[in-house]
Order: C-alpha cells, then structure tokens, then sequence
C-alpha cells in the first residue's frame, strides 16, 4: 500500500505518490484527492486540479477562461484523458476515472509521480516501466490560453500520446449537472488546428497540436456519470457529464517535445507564442517579479510567498471604463483576486492583502493603480464590498472596507512616497470622513455622544465576518464593533496628517482632530471588561454588550495608530494568546464559548454556521505579530516562529500557497479556498517585517517596504 511522501525540506512543494493499485483506503485516497494545484492567467481565469488527475470540484479544468461580462469566468476545457502508447504496445493512461457508484479508478495503477512547483507553475514526472514522462502547464500572461507540454525524459521511443479532450461549457460557479450545450460542433482548420464552438454568445474553444506525426480522430461521445467528490462533500449535486469529439494522436522521442494549445482568443493572438516561446516568457516574466522584490521576500520560503502573491493580481475582463480611466493615465487596471477558486475582487480584501502582495513585491505601479480604481467607485462614503461574477457595478454592503482603505493609503504612500495619488484621493477621504458622520447606507454613522462608529441593517453583513446562509446572517454584529472603531480611529488620525501636511482645511483638520480625541477616550471607556480584562467584541447593540472572545480585539492595538491605552495591551494579547493562537492563525471564536464549532464541513448552511465561530483565519497571524512586535519590539525571531507552521503548509490543500481557512482544533486541517489573497499576503508581509535587521535592507524597495 502506498501513500503521498512530502519532502519538509527546502524543496517544499515537492510530493511523489505511487498510484494505487486499486480503491485503498479512505484515509490514503483523501491524501491523493486533496492536493490542489493552480495556475493562473492574471486577468482572472485559472487552471486547476488534484495532482493525481482527479476532478473534484466544479472549478476544476485546464481552461477556467474570463471573458467579458455577462459571461465571467468560465470552463471551457474541463478534461483531457492522457494515455500513453510505448513501442512494445503496451499503453498506460495517466488519468483516473470517478463514476458515480463505482469506485475510483487510477487506469495506470502502479506508477509512479513526482509533482513539483518550479517557479510556482506545476511539473507532473510519470516513472513508467523504464520511461520519464515530463507534463508541464503554462497558462501565458494575460491570456486566456493555456499550454499542456510533455517531454520523453528517459527511455527509448517514440511512445505515442493519445489525448482526449471533454467539456461543459459553464460557468465556473454553475452546478456540475449544468445539462450539455444542446449541439457542439467541431470545425478541423490547416496545420493542425480545430474549433469547438457551443453557443450562441460563448467564444469557440480552439485546439492547436505541436508534435511529431499529429492527427486527429473524430470520436464523438457523452462521458456520463462522473462525480465530483469535493462537491458531493459540500453538500452539492455532484453527478455529471462531459462531451469529448475525439482523440488527438501525437508521436514523442527522447529529449523532444509535443503540447497541445487551447485557447478562447483570436487565432492570431493564440498562436502568438509557441509552447516553448510561453513557457520561456512565463519564466521570465517570473524571474523579473522577483527582482523587484525584498530581499527578504526572495530568500527560501519567501520566494514562493511571492511567486503566490503574483496569483492575485489581475486585470479585470468586463470593466471597459475602469481599463479606459487608467490607460488615459497612462497605468493599467489592476485589482486583487480575494481566492481562488471561487471569489472575485472583494474591496476589505483587496486592501487588508495590498502591502504584502504589492508593496513588499515592489510592485508598487499596481498598488496606485489598485486604490485609484476602488476610489473612483466610492459612493456614499463607501468603497465596494465586492464586484459580483460577471458584473460592472460593485455592491457596497461594507463597514470595514472604505476604513482598511485609509490603511492600504497609508502604507503605498510611506513606502512609494507617492504624494500626487494621495493628493489625487485626498478629496475623497475627506468625503468619506464626512459621510461617516453624517450617516451612510446600512446604518453607518457616527454616534455623536461618544464618536463612535456604529453600523448595522437588518438581513446584512456588514463586518468581515460575513457568513451569511439565504436570510440567515450568522454574526450579525450590529451596535460599535470593536475592530470597526480600531479602524474608525486609525482612519481619522491618518486623514487628519495628511490635511495638515497638504495644507488642505484647517477647519476640517481641526475638527477631525477633536473627533479622534473623543473616539479615543470613549473607546476606552465603553470598550473595556474589566471582568475579562479584555475588550468587548460588540457594545451598544440590539442586546447587551457582546462579551464574546473573539480576534477583532487584536486590531486596537495592531493598527499604525492604536486606539486602546498602553496600559492594556499586555492584558489583552494574553487573553488572544490563550484561547485564540493556533498553529495555522487566530481562532474566530474562543473554545469557551457555547457557540463555538471545532471544524468546518458539511452542507452550505453548516459550513457557514462554523465560518466564524472557531474556524481558524490564516490571515489574522498579520496582526497578531504586529501586536506582538509592540509588546516585545527586539524579538523578531520568536515572532518569526509563528509564521512556521503556516509556511510549511505550502505543500498542503493548494500547493504552493495558503488556504483560506483551517479548522479551530487539531489537526488544524486546511478548508475554504486552497489560495487566499490576504492569507498569502499577511504571511509574506510578516515574514519580511520579522527578517533580522542585517538581512532587510534591500536597494529596490524601501526601507518601510515590510
């Protein structure tokens, strides 16, 4: 019986697995299925599987293709069936069937794999009765293209391939029994290339073979009852149906090469790059990232924090406008992509993740072209929560983004020194400190007995934690949040420097000085529980102050400006220290509490009823540690320690990056998204702030960089 064998060493995304000779057990079949790898294109499309070939969930394909809105994200190649074909006739397929009702099948049982991430793209080795199979993925920048390469390593050929293809065109949030385009048709082109086209208003997908002796046959047929495993455990229908129009048949010898290139776009701009040319710009294009970053953030692990980082940032499809402001700048659009597979750009996340996925990357032209983006979209004070799959227009049912976007300034603006951007946004920061006070939508306002911050309406979640299920908003928090108040704080002390340093309203900077004085004294007399000697969560809500430990109480004393006294802050680093530190992060809820949930599984509604409360957030290690440097200021290495568990869980759940969300108790076991922005973001941004002082100077980025 055999098993996935990680290697823990520098090489930490190398796994080697021996497929099974049949159906083991729970336990090993888990370890295999639960590997995800990603690829991606940097306008938001992807590709994405197991390692071991099987499809588990409804994102996953060889081509997650973002086209324009209304369409979104969608997948346009979901399968291509592997076998390959050696002199003596013998013949091994590399991929694994998974039939509703049966068990699973992996056809070449017995071989061995090593997957591995070279310079964050995937790399499969099959050892195959004396051959090496090399399979490569590369997906070139801003393209909706994607490039599957195999080389004959070892062995004496020529063996020969056989690869089917099979798809749904859907989107990629569609359920899996989404029925068949009604008519799929195939149109064969000159030197080897077809057409694929299904539906009026979607794009054809195009196939163009490179290799020795290539032909095609024409085999059309429906490739029923295949389920799909993750959905099935979310609570999803999981039965589906792919359509294959034949096998394409291509010839392989020692040290050459063969790909096949599936593309959405023209064939003039599909054709633009040979499998070769994309595989050496994509690696190029990734050696210049790394460059521009610390110095820190390129040493050992950081260079795979970073290389994760890159995932995120992207060039919306479907927003013409926005790509015609900043051109007319003569900039790119740009925003951040929260998680993939299934999360768009969400405004708290985008400037929670800014400083470690631009800033210490030292890509700081799209760090000013991501907050003039979000501030053209302020409207009533507020930057958006989210633009939906697909969508133009963001919605804005948000407390805490508008207020982490007063932060997210003040970090590009120290660290570029960029003053014409904070000067251009300026008006609108003091537009939404106006619009604060005087009330905007879903009950945000200032309470002008005490200056702060309230916000709540009925049938919304307004705070980070969201979890909302049909009618249901598991944590609504409505009343003073702590951490909205922290932020509320942070946001008028940093706006009211910059009106005086700009020389722009002495009225305005008085006023907001006195404003922060009285949320600063009434914090910290309204906020405070002595019985806990901690924070309350929630004060002056629809019942009595929220007592409930939760991490929100880190932030008034993490932020640049703290609203919580001094004197308080060792208190309450201990209670977070207690019942709220794991390996993998910060609980959501203490274990104390009678609503906590130890893990996070099931169906939608259970998932979400756990999402708060105890499910374990990687990326709040962020401000933990900043708290903790507050509180012990010379010791980098103790806090560097707690990035540990969380960097060596790069070769878990997403190799290669971090995952959204753990379970609140042991084994901490990775859910949620297998790559999360501000997961991925905090630990970089930490990992560089607890570098030793001798190793953080770096000649391309700043000083303040991390």
């Amino acid at each position: 019986m055999s098993s996935c064998i990680y290697n823990c060493g520098e090489k930490s995304t190398d796994v080697e697995f021996r497929v099974p000779e049949s159906a083991e057990s729970a336990d090993q079949l888990e370890e295999l299925l639960t590997l995800e790898w990603l690829v991606t294109n940097g306008l938001g499309g992807y590709s994405s599987g197991t390692i071991c070939g099987v499809r588990t969930r409804r994102y996953h394909g060889l081509l997650i293709a973002a086209l324009p809105a209304p369409l979104g994200r969608m997948v346009m190649l979901g399968d291509l069936a592997e076998q390959v074909e050696f002199p003596d006739g013998k013949s091994i397929r590399l991929d694994a069937e998974n039939h509703y009702g049966k068990p699973l099948v992996f056809h070449g049982a017995g071989f061995t794999t090593d997957f591995h991430l070279e310079q964050g793209l995937p790399v499969w080795k099959y050892k195959l009765d004396g051959y090496i199979l090399e399979k490569r993925l590369i997906m070139p920048y801003m393209q909706n293209t994607a490039h599957i390469i195999y080389k004959l390593l070892e062995g004496e050929g020529p063996v020969n391939l056989r690869l089917r293809p099979a798809v749904n065109f859907r989107s990629h949030e569609a359920p899996v029994d989404t029925a068949l385009v009604s008519s799929y048709s195939l149109t064969i082109k000159d030197d080897n290339r077809y057409e694929l086209a299904g539906g009026d208003h979607i794009p054809p997908l195009k196939f163009m073979v490179y290799g020795q002796n290539a032909t095609y046959s024409f085999h059309a047929e429906k490739i029923k009852d295949i389920v799909f495993w993750m959905e099935e455990r979310r609570g999803f229908y999981s039965k589906s149906e792919l359509w294959s129009p034949g096998h394409f048949h291509l010839t392989i010898k020692k040290d050459s090469t063969a790909a096949i290139m599936v593309s959405t776009h023209s064939w003039e701009t599909a054709r633009s790059l040979t499998p070769e040319e994309a595989f050496k710009a994509e690696h190029l294009r990734r050696d210049n990232l790394l460059l521009s970053a610390h110095n820190e953030a390129v040493q050992g692990r950081g260079k795979e924090l970073t290389l994760a980082a890159d995932q995120f940032i992207i060039s919306p499809m479907g927003r013409p406008q926005d790509a015609a402001r900043a051109k007319a700048s003569g900039h790119e659009i740009r925003t951040v992509i929260a998680g993939y597979p299934w999360f768009t750009d969400w405004g708290r996340d985008t400037m929670i993740s800014l400083e470690g996925l631009t800033l210490v990357t030292g890509r700081h032209i799209e760090a000013g072209s991501i907050l003039r983006t979000f501030a053209h979209y302020v409207r009533g004070g507020l930057i958006p929560n989210m633009f939906p799959e697909g969508g133009k227009e963001g919605l804005y049912h948000t407390a805490d983004a508008t207020l982490w976007f007063f932060q997210a300034i003040s970090r590009y603006v120290e660290v570029t020194k960029d003053r014409s951007t904070l000067r251009l946004l300026l008006p609108k920061l003091k537009e939404i400190i106006n619009k604060h006070v005087e009330g905007s939508s879903f009950g945000i306002h200032v309470d002008p007995k005490d200056g702060l911050l309230s916000q709540g309406a009925v049938g919304y979640q307004l705070t980070w934690m969201d979890a909302k299920v049909d009618n249901w908003v598991v944590t609504p928090r409505r009343g003073k949040a702590v951490e909205i108040n922290a932020l509320w704080y942070n946001a008028l002390k940093l706006v009211h420097r910059w009106v005086e340093e700009e020389n722009d309203g002495a009225e305005f900077a008085e006023q907001v000085d006195q404003l922060s004085k009285q949320v600063k004294k009434s914090f910290n007399e309204k906020f405070w529980n002595p019985e806990t000697q901690s924070l309350y969560d929630v004060i002056d809500g629809e019942n009595d102050n929220d007592a409930s430990c939760r991490p929100n109480q880190i932030f008034p004393i993490s932020l640049p400006h703290p609203v919580l006294d001094e004197s308080r802050w060792e208190s309450v680093m201990q209670v977070v220290t207690d019942k709220l530190l794991t390996p993998k992060g910060l609980r959501s809820l203490s274990p104390q509490s009678p609503d906590f949930k130890p893990k996070y599984y099931g169906d939608l509604r259970s998932r979400d009823a756990a999402y708060h409360q105890g499910t374990v957030w990687a990326w709040l290690i962020g401000p933990y540690i900043d708290a903790y440097l507050k509180l012990k200021p010379q010791d980098k290495a103790g806090a560097r320690k707690l990035l540990e568990p969380l960097i060596s869980g790069l070769n878990e759940a997403g190799v290669g990056s971090i995952s959204e969300i753990f379970d609140a108790e042991p084994p901490f076991s990775p859910n949620g998204c297998i790559a999360q922005a501000w997961s991925v973001a905090e630990v970089l941004r930490s990992f560089v702030k607890t570098a030793p002082d001798h190793e953080s100077d770096n000649e391309n980025s700043s000083e303040n960089s991390a």
